[in-house]
């Protein structure tokens, strides 16, 4: 006799971390939760949960794909118990030798169902089509009678997916995704995108997403639930892990979710403190450092970093070292020192003079006949990137670099020196945007951090004019527009991909901007180019993060203006 259709499903969504390339870690991952809810018919886990996502070229490795096949059977084993069944997103090599980025329903002791990703984001940071061929149209999965179209992110950004499987027949959709962050993307996954795909089919849609860092990419979480009618059931949070339970009901109407929490996302800016924040942590943790080293300079760019990386791994894991020079003044000294002591990290303080001396001392020959430029100033720069380096290789810490877009964009550092180190959380951040976090964090705490409760740096650190002190009274805006005008320049040029013409036609009048000046800009740009592909990685925030979005050849003479 056959088991007619459920009416009643119990869903458990798995707002998860994964680890790039820990198959097996990944798959105990997936069984403590599924331990933890028994009860539940179905736990749905995130895009590549069992392989990490994004795994780039690793995923060209055969043995990669085989050791996902059989982690999968494994884990397909495990729910021969009779528990719940799992959704599991992995990479899936068929029978021929391609390569998918695919789910799979496993259930009953076995491997239920596959189904692929349809459509292969190929854009920004992504680059699908390098690794993976193009699934079919997919089929609905028959699940305790319940047709369950199962979408792949991507799947859900075009009508094309979501419209055949409403026509084959699917009655909810479930779609797991691995989602980066970036600024104002919450409402475009939302109104943008998901509220479209349930208008269109008149489906419900449950859509998850993973959260933790990849390198330079952040993923927030902030998986919700969509009932036919467009209401929202279910808010998870952003930026934490959380396993959320939903309960299904089947009505003359269709499926509906039972309304659950509706967890309050982060506003702009702790949404991009956070996004620093986790991935910060997540880069530091996986890859085993004891904790961050990073020169503090008494400047605004050093202590927000100082804060961020008290509140992703503790105060007693960040490790402050001031290096004065003859031309660091005594505020610079003391907004450090003060900084070190409301963050509650560790400061020491290490002299660069005698190293200056001695430069001075070896170059005098060679430098006779010159007068002192800039060369000196990129001189006390390498000292100290030389510096800290030496105590992140003695003592194991990781050197965390200071530099924000606006500087890295312009070429206003220095190459070896305060451009050292492995990880940095501001090299999508404008100033602008600095000081927008820098102002938040000294007036909130992150939900999650793990720093203090309040203030990270004093107020004269935020208002005193942006200087790198390698000169006597040294200031940015001597070789920059001010960074309230220099960043929407940046934001034209950069994010929008706008011409010098384009810019200065779309500003003109009293506010506009002079095309000199843009055109000065966009050429320090092209310039720079070569600086950017040796700096460090650091956490995406924006449309056109450099180097993973953005990717410019360095040798080139074209200009717009």
């Amino acid at each position: 006799m056959t088991t007619p259709p459920t009416d009643r499903l119990t869903i458990v969504l798995a707002q998860l971390n994964q680890r790039v390339g820990d198959l097996p870690a990944n798959a105990a991952q997936m069984l403590e939760v599924r331990a933890r809810h028994r009860d539940a018919d179905l736990i749905v886990y995130p895009e590549m949960q069992l392989v990490g996502y994004p795994a780039e070229d690793l995923y060209q490795k055969p043995a990669l794909a085989t050791r996902a096949a059989e982690e999968l059977d494994r884990l397909a084993e495990a729910t021969a118990d009779g528990g719940p069944a799992m959704l599991v997103g992995t990479v899936y090599r068929d029978e021929v030798g391609q390569l998918f980025n695919a789910v799979a329903l496993l259930s009953e002791g076995k491997i239920q169902a596959v189904r692929a990703k349809h459509e292969l984001p190929n854009y920004g940071t992504f680059d699908e089509k390098r690794y993976f061929a193009s699934g079919p149209l997919p089929e609905p999965i028959l699940f305790k009678g319940v047709a369950l179209g199962i979408p792949i992110c991507e799947d859900i950004w075009f009508p094309t997916v979501t419209a055949h499987l409403k026509e084959k027949g699917a009655e909810i959709l479930l779609s797991p995704n691995g989602s980066p962050y970036e600024i104002d993307k919450d409402d475009l996954r939302h109104e943008g995108v998901a509220l479209h795909r349930v208008e269109e089919t008149g489906l419900p849609l449950a859509y998850l997403n993973r959260v933790g860092g990849q390198d330079e990419l952040v993923f927030d979480g902030a998986s919700f639930v969509l009932n036919a009618d467009g209401s929202m059931a279910h808010q998870l949070a952003d930026w934490v892990e959380e396993e959320r339970v939903t309960q299904w009901h089947r009505t003359d109407d269709g499926w509906v979710c039972e309304a659950g929490a509706l967890e309050t996302l982060e506003p702009h800016p702790a949404d991009t403190y956070m996004a620093m924040m986790v991935g910060l942590r997540d880069y530091v943790d996986t890859n085993g450092f004891p904790g961050v080293v990073l020169g503090l300079s008494g400047g605004i760019d050093s202590a927000i970093c100082a804060a961020i990386a008290a509140d992703a791994l503790g105060p007693e894991r960040v490790w402050a070292v001031m290096l004065p020079s003859r031309y660091t003044s005594d505020l610079s000294k003391s907004d450090a020192e003060v900084s070190a002591e409301m963050i509650g990290c560790r400061h020491d303080v290490i002299p660069i003079a005698p190293a200056v001396q001695a430069f001075d001392e070896m170059l005098s020959d060679s430098f006779a006949d010159k007068q002192v430029d800039i060369t000196e100033e990129n001189i006390q720069s390498r000292i100290r990137g030389v510096t800290l380096m030496a105590l992140s290789n003695k003592f194991g810490h990781m050197l965390l670099t200071t530099g924000n877009k606006s500087e890295m964009s312009v070429g206003y550092a220095t190459i070896y020196g305060d451009m050292a180190g492995g990880y940095n959380p501001l090299k999508d951040a404008y100033k602008t945007t600095v000081f927008a976090v820098s102002k938040w964090r000294n007036a909130n705490k992150p939900r999650t951090g793990l720093g203090p409760d309040g203030p990270v740096m004093p107020e004269s650190i935020i208002t005193k004019p942006p200087s790198a002190e390698l000169r006597p009274d040294q200031k940015d805006s001597d070789s920059l527009p001010p960074y309230e005008v220099l960043d929407p320049i940046l934001l034209g040029l950069v994010e929008q991909e706008k011409s010098v013409d384009d810019m200065v036609a779309e500003h003109e009048g009293e506010e506009g901007f002079d095309r000199a000046t843009v055109a000065r800009i966009e050429r320090l740009l092209n310039i720079a180019e070569y600086k950017r592909r040796q700096a460090p990685p650091g956490v995406k925030l924006g449309k056109r993060n450099f180097g993973r979005d953005r990717r410019y050849p360095i040798t080139n003479a074209f200009r717009t203006g």
